[in-house]
């Protein structure tokens, strides 16, 4: 298939795109393997997980306003964090448009899943859609695609300290200025990410991200910097870190391949990813870390998947990749090996920097 015939205007349907891998199987085989009704979206559980992610959220702030210890801070930052990360999630179900069938519904609670953690809910869908549409592929790719050899030595240090040092903190940046050797802003309707007839989505969502911006200097006013710190900058960065970690985790593995020009397609780049354990925070952000059959169903909501892995992995066969290893011991595994590919084939891998 080749990378101009898929219409990134088609609504999240993996399944309607052109199969003609040389793989063993098709996105129909994996298709009929998986119950029916783990493709049909449940309102009601839906936004159950939508409130319960808000109660918490609104529990934590209670007890934290309540308690106001530095002792319980610490414990504070890193579960809000955590449920910030969670409702991001619920957003994502949203940008697929699984999260029900109605899009005026999706698009609703994706800003009030998004907007609170300064995620500009219809700025980032677009581009989320265009890197799960070209999955996989060096030239096409969104977010974690690996740059070539020549391209690591020639990149200034900035931008290595960024993306290979520090990139638990990049998303903010990804926001405003996408990935290295690529450029455009999520917030501006006349960037590059986006069609001119996606102009007012993005307005629309800027204009939530303002108004959240204005409540919190509102609040910085009238309660001082202190405020804003401990309430939502702190437990804001412990959010970013789990989205870029969760992120990078399911695209940067040392046997993850990725393709070139007319070697990739759709169906080869949606299983070079890989599923993760991340124990009992599994439940909590909603079974993120099962990522592979969400990347061949994108419209899969996300309580279903874990149904529709068990009944694809025996067709998948050693197709699928899932990593028992402990999150922080990949993380340090991909962060030092995990660099650059080579300058050239249709089919490579990432290649360990040992300078």
């Amino acid at each position: 298939m080749q990378l101009d015939t898929v219409k990134l205007d088609n609504p999240q349907n993996s399944e309607s795109l052109e199969d003609t891998t040389n793989l063993p199987f098709s996105l129909g085989d994996l298709k009929a393997a998986i119950p029916a009704e783990c493709f049909q979206p449940n309102i009601g559980k839906s936004l159950y997980y939508f409130f319960q992610d808000i109660l918490i959220i609104g529990l934590l702030y209670a007890v934290a306003h309540y308690l106001d210890s530095w002792y319980f801070f610490p414990i504070f930052w890193v579960m809000q964090g955590t449920m910030f990360w969670a409702l991001f999630v619920v957003g994502h179900d949203c940008g697929h448009q699984s999260f029900s069938k109605k899009k005026w519904l999706n698009d609703l609670i994706g800003h009030l899943s998004h907007t609170p953690i300064l995620v500009p809910y219809h700025g980032w869908r677009i581009s989320h859609r265009t890197h799960h549409l070209n999955t996989g592929s060096l030239e096409n790719d969104e977010s974690w695609y690996p740059v070539s050899e020549s391209d690591f030595k020639a990149m200034p240090w900035d931008q290595k300290l960024g993306r290979y040092y520090v990139f638990l903190l990049a998303y903010p940046v990804y926001l405003f200025k996408r990935s290295p050797n690529k450029e455009g802003s999520h917030f501006h309707p006349n960037s590059p990410l986006f069609k001119p007839s996606e102009k007012w989505d993005v307005i629309t969502s800027s204009i939530w991200l303002i108004c959240m911006v204005s409540l919190l200097a509102l609040g910085t006013y009238q309660w001082g910097w202190m405020w804003l710190l401990k309430y939502y900058a702190v437990p804001y960065l412990v959010f970013i870190m789990w989205l870029d970690l969760v992120t990078f985790l399911h695209h940067t593995e040392a046997d993850i391949p990725w393709y070139r020009g007319e070697n990739w397609t759709f169906l080869k780049g949606a299983i070079s990813t890989v599923d993760r354990d991340y124990g009992f925070i599994n439940h909590i952000h909603h079974d993120i870390g099962t990522h592979v059959a969400h990347h061949i169903f994108l419209n899969m909501p996300h309580y279903n998947l874990k149904k529709a892995t068990e009944a694809i992995k025996p067709i998948l066969g050693d197709y699928y990749r899932k990593t028992e290893v402990p999150i922080w011991v990949s993380l340090w595994r991909s962060s030092i090996s995990c660099h650059f590919v080579p300058d050239t084939g249709d089919k490579v891998y990432y290649t360990c920097n040992k300078k």
